[in-house]
């Protein structure tokens, strides 16, 4: 609340007249050096206000004495970096695959751009550094469905993997359970077998009933070893890389669903340059063949 002005005893300073449960305020001047800060903020703002984009309007705004625009700006620095990297680009377009491998300034180039692209494009699936996840292929290890030479993976990166489209990748797990194309006892027989296949205990008395219905259910494309074949994207049974799971869990529902995962066909929505320099930037950073 308010009250009259006085001179407080113990500072000798007048107080402002506010009072609150018996505490006066005192009338102290701001710090000098707040004060010229504030000053010159304001100084700052009307200079500001004077030279820079500043005020919106109805049909526009203020364009200030500088005629500053950082839209301008942004687009100058893209056809600047545009004529930088055409020269890149140009070579990439015309080189073959083994010509960019073989020029080290081009292949770094090349892996500088595939980078890029791969962050903006690639790893929302696959992984910042490309170790992939449940479904998605890890592209670190040695381990390809496809292929790992750099024509194969350029290749999968153009037509991608079951699109529909033209040249794409095809391959299907047929779904044992789900379509009832086996019996839920012959699964779980099949998915021991399969445990076996990657050198783990299994029950014995489950792979020898198993062992006829994967010589004429799945050696078509596991091979008789059950070491797979890239020629139309079957996995190796044997190893311990497992694109869905390793456990029994994981191995029976792969069975009973057939899962398979759709990688998207980027010819036409990438230059082939582009898809040239990210084929290499895996090939060299991620274990190709």
């Amino acid at each position: 609340m308010a009250s009259e002005r006085k001179t407080d005893d113990v500072t000798g300073v007048e107080t402002t007249g506010h009072e609150w449960d018996g505490i006066r305020e005192l009338d102290n001047p701001l710090p000098r050096w707040w004060l010229w800060v504030w000053y010159g903020c304001i100084a700052f703002s009307i200079g500001y206000w004077v030279l820079m984009p500043a005020w919106p309007g109805v049909h526009g705004y203020t364009k200030g004495l500088l005629h500053q625009s950082d839209r301008a700006a942004v687009g100058q620095e893209l056809k600047a970096l545009d004529v930088q990297r055409g020269a890149g680009a140009a070579q990439l377009r015309t080189a073959s695959l083994e010509q960019i491998e073989k020029d080290p300034k081009l292949q770094a180039y090349a892996q500088q751009v595939g980078q890029s692209v791969f962050g903006d494009n690639c790893a929302t699936c696959h992984g910042i550094g490309g170790t992939g996840g449940k479904g998605y292929p890890n592209l670190r290890d040695d381990v390809w469905l496809w292929g790992g030479k750099l024509e194969d993976i350029q290749y999968t990166i153009t037509h991608g993997v079951r699109t529909g489209a033209d040249g794409a990748r095809m391959s299907q797990m047929p779904a044992f359970g789900r379509d009832e194309l086996l019996k839920p006892e012959q699964i779980d027989d099949l998915t021991e077998y399969v445990v076996h296949l990657s050198n783990r205990p299994a029950d014995a008395g489950a792979i020898a009933r198993a062992k006829p219905i994967f010589d004429t259910q799945c050696v078509a494309c596991h091979g008789l070893e059950g070491k797979g074949d890239q020629a139309v994207g079957a996995p190796n049974l044997t190893d311990s890389e497992w694109l869905y799971g390793a456990d029994r869990a994981a191995i029976r529902g792969q069975i009973f669903a057939g899962n398979g995962g759709v990688m998207p066909t980027w010819a036409g929505r990438l230059s082939p340059e582009t898809i040239k320099a990210i084929a290499v930037y895996v090939h060299a950073n991620a274990a190709g063949q």
